[in-house]
């Protein structure tokens, strides 16, 4: 075996250090720096745990995070309704009945005799019954949409409005008079948990895009709540801080951070932020703004204002009021819901005894229907979307 030259003997010689070196540090055993024995090798940093889904549990999720109404877009009906015929059912509050309409003849074609004091007719969350809401009569009719025939009533205290949690887990009943938000069965109607409240008169809801809580209008006493929907407990309440003022419907904005609330003695909509529930800002729409309609493509809202017999069109890009409707010879455009192809919105009139359908386009009145006293919350039915979220057609 040749002699290795001194260079060459301590160029390996240092190699062969720091290899032993670089094995000790990947994982054998090191003196201990104090004591005897030996120190365990540092562990290896947590992998985190992934997130917990931010929506309700067991609520569908979204189709699109930045539009909640991506499920509603024109034509896209859910196989459970996409069979059943289109009509337009219209509670008469003063008449006890219910008017039904064909949009395709602007014509009544039969009249449901329902409870006392029909108030809206509601899409239940899995879109297979309307219920109509009899809040004097204390019942809920359902009515099958696919043949148009009313069911047996059920009794239900108070029942002046009805939202369904996004998860498909309860109904809500919005008792108006006797203070209390009633977490039902959705198809049973059995209570599950009253929630009493101090404010009065309450009557209209939305929910935020997580399905977390949902916001609701006192109309009487002119207050909101903000209300966990699984804890179902109240958990924010304020003042709307402009006397006399009476909300009523309310809707959240298509990116899910802004919520509208219709008010008819204020006349126009306060601007709230539903995470922090401070206080909102009025913008005024014209005299008796009540109900609130998203467009097909969430880019306008149509609001009513049954005080004037106008409609105004709110831009939520734009974030200002861009056009302004009125019908011909007056009215007083109240609540109802946009088409399934949103070329035309249906609106119930209130004092008028009749029902308007508008062009979503121009504005223009298609139609003046007459029907019983006192037409309230209409619905148009079927409509697009998965799910309903209950009052005269919110879906997502």
């Amino acid at each position: 075996m040749p002699t290795l030259a001194p260079r060459t003997r301590r160029a390996l010689a240092a190699t062969a250090t720091a290899l032993l070196l670089a094995l000790a540090g990947c994982g054998g055993p090191r003196p201990a720096e104090s004591g005897g024995g030996t120190k365990k090798a540092a562990a290896l940093p947590a992998v985190p745990k992934p997130a917990v889904p931010a929506g309700l549990p067991g609520m569908p999720p979204p189709l699109d995070p930045n539009d909640v109404y991506a499920a509603d877009r024109p034509g896209r009906l859910s196989p459970v309704v996409k069979d059943f015929p289109s009509r337009v059912y219209v509670p008469n509050t003063n008449s006890n009945t219910v008017s039904v309409i064909d949009p395709a003849t602007y014509k009544v074609i039969e009249t449901i005799p329902v409870g006392i004091q029909p108030q809206h007719v509601v899409p239940s969350w899995d879109l297979k019954t309307l219920w109509v809401n009899n809040n004097r009569g204390h019942t809920l009719t359902p009515i099958d949409p696919a043949t148009g025939v009313a069911g047996k009533p059920v009794e239900v205290h108070d029942p002046y409005n009805l939202y369904f949690t996004p998860n498909g887990k309860y109904a809500v009943v919005m008792a108006s008079l006797d203070r209390e938000l009633v977490f039902r069965d959705p198809h049973t109607m059995e209570r599950k948990k009253t929630v009493p409240v101090s404010c009065y008169g309450v009557n209209h809801a939305d929910f935020s895009a997580d399905g977390r809580y949902f916001v609701v209008s006192c109309e009487f006493s002119g207050e909101l709540l903000k209300v966990d929907t699984e804890k179902m407990e109240v958990i924010g309440q304020q003042k709307l801080p402009m006397a006399g003022a009476m909300p009523q419907d309310v809707k959240i904005s298509p990116d899910g951070k802004t919520f509208y609330v219709a008010d008819m003695m204020a006349h126009g909509m306060w601007v709230l932020d539903g995470e922090k529930f401070t206080t909102p800002k009025l913008l005024p729409t014209g005299k008796g703004c009540h109900g609130l309609y998203v467009s097909r493509d969430s880019r306008e809202m149509y609001v009513p204002n049954r005080g004037e017999g106008s409609i105004s069109v709110f831009d939520f890009q734009q974030n200002r009021l861009t056009k302004k409707w009125w019908l011909p010879d007056g009215g007083s455009p109240d609540m109802g819901g946009v088409s399934a192809d949103g070329k035309v919105l249906w609106l119930s009139g209130r004092y008028d005894s009749e029902v308007y359908a508008i062009d979503t386009t121009t504005g223009r009145q298609l139609a003046r229907i007459p029907v019983g006293g006192g037409p309230h919350g209409l619905a148009v039915y079927p409509q697009p979307g998965r799910y309903s979220l209950g009052h005269t057609g919110v879906f997502r």
